[in-house]
């Protein structure tokens, strides 16, 4: 609808701008898409912290602890414990289902996935739940990342949550590089946009290529972005973020983990679809040696579902179904509920 013409004041159009404007940043602020990873190296030493029991927005968390160490000047990629809190609004177990049962649905077996393997996994939440799952189908569970800080910290988690940690195997290594590893699985994962890390068509075909190889016949590679509608209805970078409230290892309230991924400032190239996000992650409240605020920024590629359909078919697979969430009763075009593209692809 137009706010101006002949029959709307001018003050009335002013004023109904700046509300549209305001409801638009906010809406941005507090529905941010979860956002991808890469890592470095972090050392000293620990604080026991975990997100706090009973806040929605740590649905699928729970009161795991995660040591957080004191850093200055470090990538956010470098502190996998404090990237793994950011990320614990989360509800894993229900994610988990919907990667299982999709799997199902579309895989040309229709059967439940024996071998996963997820790929820039960070804390590989996803496969170590896959294991845990009362499901019991999965048999074993693959991580890679190029990160050994994070293989260092997902295998300490694998040690804490798994009965049988042989079941659970950590790669170090690139996701456009064909998987050192002789064994095929049934679905393969690239969750949390991390896909969007990789900003060429020719670096997505390795990927998808290598997945392609990974693969059974007839298995499925799920891949989860931000929806298209934030690339087509971005006028300017706006702000996006959320807030994780902590508690130590007696219960108590123990400060506030501020994460914001994306800012106002950021550049978008229309040509290469890349934005430069500004990330931040910013611990207050805690113990003065133990408060940290990191910032950077992260090139990232924004992808429509057309553009992933091509590459899939570049790459040996059809896409055989859209999501606008980790949930099967999220349909891509619904507009009240989808803010995710979610993109089953099935190897042909």
């Amino acid at each position: 609808y137009s706010l101006s013409g002949p029959m709307v004041p001018a003050s009335l159009t002013l004023a109904l701008s700046l509300l549209l404007l305001a409801f638009t940043s906010v809406m941005a602020f507090v529905s941010a898409p979860p956002p991808p990873r890469h890592a470095n190296h972090a050392t000293t030493q620990p604080t026991v912290l975990h997100a706090r029991k009973g806040r929605k927005s740590q649905k699928g968390f729970g009161r795991k602890q995660a040591e957080i160490e004191p850093t200055t000047n470090k990538s956010i990629y470098s502190l996998p414990a404090l990237y793994d809190l950011a990320f614990g609004y989360r509800s894993y177990d229900d994610e988990v289902d919907f990667l299982l049962h999709v799997h199902e649905q579309y895989s040309s077996t229709k059967s439940p996935p024996k071998h996963i393997l997820e790929l820039a996994a960070g804390p590989a939440r996803h496969s170590l739940t896959a294991l845990s799952s009362k499901d019991l189908s999965v048999e074993s569970a693959t991580a890679v990342d190029v990160s050994p800080e994070m293989k260092d910290y997902a295998s300490q988690l694998a040690k804490e949550q798994l009965l049988n940690q042989n079941l659970f195997q950590y790669i170090c290594g690139d996701m456009r590089q064909p998987l050192d590893s002789s064994q095929k699985f049934d679905s393969a994962w690239i969750l949390l946009g991390s896909l969007q890390h990789l900003q060429t068509n020719y670096d997505v075909i390795s990927c998808f290529e290598s997945a392609h190889e990974a693969l059974k016949p007839g298995g499925t590679l799920i891949v989860e972005l931000p929806h298209p509608r934030e690339t087509f209805s971005m006028v300017e970078c706006t702000k996006n973020g959320w807030e994780v409230p902590l508690e130590d290892e007696t219960g108590q309230e123990c400060g506030e983990l501020r994460i914001v991924w994306g800012d106002e400032t950021d550049t978008f190239d229309p040509i290469t679809q890349v934005r430069q996000f500004t990330v931040s992650f910013d611990l207050t409240g805690v113990d003065e040696k133990q408060k940290q605020n990191v910032r950077q920024v992260v090139p990232m590629r924004l992808y429509t579902a057309q553009e992933i359909d091509a590459l899939a078919r570049c790459s040996g697979f059809e896409v055989v179904a859209r999501y606008g969430a980790l949930d099967k009763d999220v349909d891509v075009n619904d507009e009240d509920e989808a803010f995710r593209l979610v993109c089953v692809l099935r190897k042909v």
